[in-house]
């Protein structure tokens, strides 16, 4: 047989997968999401470093194929190797059964996992030792399935980063290594979200199809199994390129370096991508951004927080005033762009409450997200610091005891709950809320007739909220003043809710729909909150956790994170902030309104105080970026730092405090003041983080234990 047909299996699957590589990149290159332009040299440079990138990959992903190859044999089922061979399975097997192996050590479902595998070969293996008439076919029903599962997996591959793409607008990243974690929600998603019997029926069958032209094509080596000499020969050659395959993907992955994402992004490799999400889920800053001396970082600080002294943030928080120990109640909306309201240029009526509210509130209306997923917006109304590269605190294991609003909260003698429609669980909130000293309401909480409408999330908004005023109404007995956070859920993929409340069908599935039927329930839940007697003494505070999407085609796209947010007072005059400000300085400025004096750690400012300097922060998991002057400073791993001049793209008839679009230009030279003032944020908050600096604890307390000691 020649040497080349040998290689059939590897080179008819490669075929395949390039072939559904490049008309992924097709698809993604003219999806309505790609909001980009490119020039023939992009093009070139999109499908022909992304063949070769794929080309490494491949060789990488098919080692399971290599080694899955090369034991195929007849001389080991020869006595007396084969019972030698099925002796020691059956061996294995038991060791692994008695619960006692290695594999228990590390517990769940890891021990089951390698139980059934090894029990299938032995089954597998003792079918073909004994049955050696049926061996031919057995093996070639066996190496079908292998097949099979490659073509499966090839274009599973595919549809997922399709509907990645349409979700995000980006190959795979921190949040796809985020969903495997959380696989009941997603997949859950996914069923509600999507037509997946029809999807899949119609992904097995063409996975069918594309399998009987390989088998026709590679069926030699089945029939003519190479000898150890061959198998030499194509594992040498097999070897020598998965070795040059380890070198060149990271080195292909530096030719990413376009200013234009949307470029980079669909040159990559969407399974590269994942795997490099999957590494650096955890990200010192230390190690991989620009850095400065940490007295200086601290020292910068001191323009925006004259008083604080040393490397930390501690500083007193004093008011004129009398402290006002109202009710809080705290919505977070999910994925609730600026953009969905009339005042900032939508015409679909789509929000027609939270448009009407807003005129009767104390509205900021040039406030941006801190990022571009729930952990991290809970994390900017709660902790008030800069979004840390990698993960969110919330998720991270030192994640309790921090300095929070909910601490500043329980120091003036609030009670304080977080309550959610969904399960605490996922995202790790019940995790951080329970050790940060809040109280739950989550989903377990409800009974099954206060759940009237649920998808996979959660309970629906109209059900969240009347647990709620329930909640408070109880509350309100105990004479003691409340602060309760509530995260909605209804505004999110897959978009379904009761029918018959709005005039959009909730069977349709439609963002629009999530939105309005959103802001249909908040109308309810102020309807029902203001017939409560503690309504007139309650303050609300309404902000969305992130954007709809996080989209676009520049690194960090300014209108991907600009969300609505006000504080509505019962009776009070409405007002408007029109400067620029973060989703970390929402709470500091509530308690400026509330006139609470406090020991404060927080990087989040009163933005009505005399020396708050205008700033906000925007990142990813891994970008970092400040918005100063009207320039975005970028920090990236790898010491990149990047600035772009802001400029805004006028929307016609949108007001200029809620204009949304910019361009964002290169800078012709650099703003070294804006690159240390980036620097200092956020190499400070990491550090407060990893010193375990930023831990709540009773500072006046604390102050006058040590006083009365110096005394």
């Amino acid at each position: 047989m020649i040497f080349y047909k040998k290689l059939s299996p590897f080179y008819n699957l490669a075929v395949f997968y390039f072939i559904i590589s490049f008309l992924l990149r097709i698809v993604l290159f003219f999806h309505p999401i790609t909001q980009s332009s490119f020039t023939v040299l992009d093009s070139l440079k999109i499908f022909s470093l992304g063949l070769i990138s794929d080309f490494f990959v491949f060789v990488l992903a098919s080692v399971f194929l290599w080694l899955y190859l090369i034991f195929i044999s007849n001389l080991k089922y020869d006595k007396p190797y084969g019972y030698i061979i099925l002796g020691s399975f059956i061996a294995l097997f038991l060791y692994i059964a008695s619960g006692k192996s290695i594999f228990d050590e590390y517990g769940g479902a890891l021990p089951r996992i390698i139980l059934i595998f090894i029990g299938i070969k032995t089954a597998l293996f003792a079918l073909l030792l004994f049955l050696p008439k049926w061996r031919d076919k057995i093996r070639f029903w066996m190496f079908a399935f292998v097949i099979f599962l490659y073509v499966v997996l090839i274009l599973q591959n595919g549809l997922s980063e399709y509907f990645f793409w349409n979700e995000f607008g980006v190959k795979y990243n921190f949040i796809a290594v985020n969903y495997l974690i959380y696989t009941n929600e997603v997949i859950g998603n996914i069923m509600q979200s999507y037509p997946v019997v029809p999807l899949f029926s119609a992904l097995f069958l063409a996975s069918g199809t594309v399998t009987y032209f390989i088998l026709k094509n590679s069926g030699d080596f089945i029939k003519e199994i190479p000898n150890l000499v061959e198998k030499i020969k194509f594992s040498a050659l097999y070897i020598v390129l998965f070795a040059i395959s380890l070198a060149a993907i990271p080195m292909f992955a530096k030719t990413e370096n376009s200013k234009n994402v949307f470029v980079n992004e669909l040159q990559s490799n969407g399974l590269y991508k994942f795997y490099l999400a999957f590494q650096n889920n955890k990200l010192d800053y230390l190690k991989f951004y620009k850095t400065l001396p940490n007295h200086q970082a601290f020292a910068n600080l001191r323009e925006q927080f004259p008083t604080i002294s040393g490397e930390n943030t501690i500083r007193t928080i004093s008011e004129d005033s009398l402290e006002n120990h109202k009710n809080v109640v705290l919505i977070t909306i999910e994925s609730y762009s600026a953009d969905f309201m009339k005042a900032y240029g939508n015409k679909q009526n789509i929000t027609p409450f939270l448009d009407s509210l807003a005129q009767k509130s104390l509205q900021f209306t040039n406030l941006y997200a801190a990022g571009n997923r729930t952990v991290r917006g809970l994390e900017a109304v709660t902790l008030c610091l800069p979004p840390t590269a990698g993960e969110s605190v919330v998720k991270r294991e030192d994640n309790k005891n921090k300095f929070s609003t909910g601490a500043v909260f329980k120091q003036k003698g609030y009670n304080v709950k977080f309550m959610y429609g969904g399960d605490a669980f996922f995202d790790n909130m019940q995790d951080f809320y329970s050790g940060n000293g809040y109280d739950i309401i989550d989903k377990s909480s409800f009974s099954p007739e206060e759940i009237t409408f649920s998808n996979v999330w959660g309970v629906c908004d109209e059900d969240m909220y009347n647990k709620a005023i329930k909640v408070m109404n109880a509350e309100a007995k105990q004479n003691k003043p409340f602060f309760n956070h509530i995260m909605t859920v209804s505004n999110h993929r897959p978009f379904t809710y009761p029918n018959n409340k709005i005039d959009i069908p909730g069977d349709i599935k439609s963002r629009e729909g999530g939105v309005k039927y959103t802001d249909y329930a908040l109308r309810r839940f102020f309807a029902m909150a203001s017939k409560q007697p503690w309504f007139q003494n309650t303050v609300f505070v309404i902000v969305a956790d992130h954007c709809a999407s996080s989209a676009g085609k520049t690194q960090l796209p300014l209108d991907k994170y600009r969300i609505p947010a006000f504080i509505y007072t019962p009776n009070k005059k409405p007002a408007q902030y029109n400067q620029l400000m973060s989703q970390i300085d929402l709470m500091p400025t509530l308690f400026g309104l509330l006139h609470f004096d406090y020991e404060s750690k927080f990087f989040g400012q009163n933005v009505f105080k005399a020396d708050y300097k205008p700033r906000a922060f925007i990142a990813t998991y891994q970008d970092l970026g400040l918005i100063k002057d009207n320039v975005l400073t970028i920090l990236s791993p790898k010491q990149v730092v990047k600035q772009y001049d802001l400029k805004v793209k006028p929307s016609a008839g949108v007001a200029p405090e809620f204009q949304v679009l910019y361009d964002e230009i290169p800078v012709k030279t650099e703003r070294n003041d804006l690159v240390n003032d980036a620097i200092s944020f956020y190499q400070s908050a990491s550090y407060l983080l990893k010193e375990k600096q930023y831990q709540f604890e009773d500072l006046k307390a604390k102050n006058k234990k040590l006083y009365a000691k110096l005394r």
